[in-house]
């Protein structure tokens, strides 16, 4: 199996459609604020179409003999101030495998590539450990501040090795 990460192609909702159905109420709730049973029509939008110099979306697909399916999904949006909102999230029965770590990478080098080097992730408080020791492996936390249940990172990419493929095992 062979998990490679590629962007939107047009304005690409199905597929984003079919992998958030796939995700457990618990995971939607930790990105999205929101264990939102469908993923609302201006989510989607922002999601499957935005890819310009502000805002990239990555898929990570999982190829095998019978084609491909998605198994994650990162974005990143840049604001007026310059920082630029990175969103993550691993289908559940992928966790942990280190597709998450691989996506993060690749989604902040092609940021940096159209201009983009500060980041900020916004994360419950409950994840906020989980968040930071993740996000400790492909970056540098400059700042964290919490209010109202919400812990607001910023940071800057740690340089890395390039990942564009990752290998699982069967």
């Amino acid at each position: 199996m062979t998990l490679e990460f590629r962007a939107v192609k047009g304005c690409e909702k199905d597929p984003i459609r079919e992998f958030y159905a796939r995700l457990s109420p618990r995971t939607r709730y930790l990105r999205f604020f929101s264990p939102m049973p469908v993923l609302p029509d201006s989510v989607l939008n922002l999601l499957a179409c935005g890819d310009d110099q502000r805002r990239l979306t990555l898929l990570a697909q999982l190829r095998s003999g019978n084609g491909a399916e998605i198994v994650a999904l990162g974005n990143v949006g840049a604001g007026d101030d310059g920082d630029a909102e990175l969103g993550l999230v691993v289908r559940d029965d992928f966790q942990r495998q280190g597709i998450g770590t691989a996506l993060a990478a690749t989604v902040l080098r092609r940021a940096e590539a159209r201009g983009i080097h500060r980041f900020v992730g916004y994360v419950l408080w409950e994840n906020s450990p989980v968040m930071r020791k993740f996000l400790s492996r492909v970056a540098d936390i400059v700042s964290a501040t919490t209010h109202q249940g919400v812990s607001e990172m910023h940071f800057i990419r740690r340089a890395e090795q390039e990942v564009d493929v990752l290998r699982l095992k069967p």
